[in-house]
């Protein structure tokens, strides 16, 4: 990303280039002497996470902006569920039975892409973590429809490279989780769950807790797959205990399929804003 400078100074990409051409001495080989914003090992120190946390918010932000993105649909769910085709490479027998959701969710981007097509293809952009699993079939299926993605991949102490059918230009890599799950919901219009492990739990529960307190308008929250939600987390029990409330239950719904998920998007009327919560 190279902006046109708006100013008659010297830009900073130009004394970058310059910077490598100085004469080679004790004095320009010491690192007090590089440039700061070129000079890794001094980004990198502790006392710059301020401004690394900075340049994380704003680098993804600036480069939907100029592609013109004005709002998301949201998709969540786990990097281990195959492709059916592939179903019996699967882990576990679970993951195996699992592997149509893989279909449902990249039939769901399909469909959403081609609406979002409609209207000049900059709303309702499907955006995911960018990698394997049902993340891949999001981003796949937006593909299928001739439209662009997003991917919002994140440095992981494993081999975790972005899948072959997100956007390039619309391509991020994240070093703080934080900062990657606000992007995920700053332009969301809806989230859509898919079964998935820590990292779709995580992602859920901090979007649902947005959403409780007020902290985040209401949208479609909708979880792929009742079985599976219902046999992993007794949300009954979390109201009949009190530590929600009746009303909480009502933020999100069940889905089977793309279709039906998509229909409730379309047909959903904006529910009114939560006042935060006080003390949280």
């Amino acid at each position: 990303m190279i902006e046109k400078p708006r100013h008659p100074l010297r830009g900073a990409v130009s004394d970058r280039a310059k910077a490598k051409d100085v004469p080679d001495t004790p004095q320009t080989r010491a690192p007090a002497y590089r440039l700061a914003f070129t000079d890794e090992d001094f980004m990198g120190l502790d006392a710059l996470r301020p401004v690394r946390l900075q340049l994380e918010l704003l680098k993804p932000e600036m480069g939907l902006d100029a592609h013109g993105i004005t709002s998301t649909i949201v998709l969540f769910g786990g990097a281990r569920i195959p492709e059916p085709a592939n179903k019996d490479k699967a882990r576990t027998k679970t993951l195996a039975e699992l592997s149509h959701f893989y279909d449902e969710a990249r039939e769901f981007a399909r469909l959403m892409t081609l609406k979002s097509m409609e209207s000049g293809g900059h709303d309702n952009v499907i955006v995911t973590g960018g990698g394997p699993g049902v993340m891949e079939a999001g981003n796949r299926g937006a593909a299928d429809a001739g439209g662009e993605s997003i991917g919002l991949n994140i440095v992981l102490p494993f081999e975790q490279a972005p899948n072959e059918y997100v956007t390039p230009e619309l391509c991020f890599n994240f070093h703080y989780f934080g900062i990657r799950k606000m992007h995920f919901l700053m332009r969301a219009r809806a989230v859509c769950v898919f079964p998935g492990g820590f990292g779709t739990l995580d992602e859920t529960f901090e979007a649902l807790t947005l959403i409780q307190t007020g902290r985040m308008s209401r949208v479609p929250f909708l979880l792929f797959g009742r079985a599976f939600w219902e046999k992993i987390i007794n949300w009954d029990a979390l109201a009949d205990a009190g530590t929600i409330s009746a009303e909480d239950l009502d933020l999100f719904q069940f889905v089977e399929t793309a279709a039906e998920a998509v229909h409730l998007i379309e047909t959903w009327e904006t529910a009114p804003a939560r006042d935060a919560v006080p003390g949280r």
